[in-house]
């Protein structure tokens, strides 16, 4: 392939699988880890360090985008925290993209395994991002990326506490407009 991407790599299960099986296929990978302190520990930039590590992609990028977040928390609907969170992480993803030649954004993303990841939800997310977006784990089910994971060596490194979470809502949105999330979104600024 020859081409460069940029992996959205929480520390979780999903994105360094989805890394490991995109830079299989020949791409070069960034990770961009997107911290939440002080709302949450440095744990998850630590799993997502190793993970990097572990993987040997090229760069490792950690911004911190919990002022923003806890604005959305603040002063959006709650039940759009996360469809908003992941708006907003793609739109810097876009700009480090660029930064760094790549071509495509990869995303851990599962259909419908949470709810920002239903196919309602995913359409309204994607529309931020105005680079390619590769999901390689779209299809599969939790068992077959645990034992990818397990196969790889990521599993003990991800496995534990999810934390992105911290500021959500306890009944997310599982399906939502674009109109409404935009109208949403202007409550912040960027």
């Amino acid at each position: 392939m020859g081409k460069k991407a940029l992996l959205l790599l929480s520390g979780g299960i999903d994105s360094p699988v989805s890394g490991y099986l995109m830079q299989k296929l020949g791409l070069e990978i960034i990770a961009l880890h997107f911290s939440n302190e002080p709302f949450t520990d440095n744990g998850p930039e630590i799993k997502s360090k190793k993970l990097f590590e572990h993987l040997h992609f090229k760069k490792f990028i950690v911004m911190n985008i919990s002022d923003i977040l806890g604005n959305v928390a603040k002063k959006c609907k709650r039940e759009y925290y996360f469809i908003i969170m992941k708006r907003i992480m793609l739109r810097k993803a876009c700009e480090v993209a660029k930064a760094e030649g790549c071509d495509f954004i990869i995303t851990g993303d599962n259909l419908a395994q949470v709810s920002s990841q239903t196919l309602e939800n995913m359409k309204v997310i994607s529309s931020a991002s105005n680079i390619e977006i590769l999901r390689p784990l779209l299809t599969y089910d939790k068992k077959e990326i645990i034992k990818i994971a397990m196969t790889i060596g990521t599993y003990d490194i991800s496995n534990g506490p999810e934390v992105c979470d911290v500021l959500g809502p306890r009944s997310p949105a599982t399906r939502s407009k674009l109109e409404k999330i935009e109208k949403e979104e202007s409550r912040l600024e960027f």
